[in-house]
């Protein structure tokens, strides 16, 4: 059987993902200056992501 067309990994999607995970949104806040350090990571403002 073949496999659905909406089951394709996200390697074939050519579209940009607007949802960052958790370690990307705080990856992103310590590169643009604005993560403290001891900062509970629950709770983070929303980021966009990097174009």
């Amino acid at each position: 059987m073949s496999q659905h067309s909406s089951l394709k990994g996200s390697k074939s999607i050519g579209a940009k993902r607007s949802v960052l995970k958790r370690f990307e949104r705080v990856k992103l806040l310590k590169k643009r200056g604005l993560w403290k350090k001891g900062q509970s990571p629950l709770g983070l403002p929303k980021t966009e992501p990097e174009a």
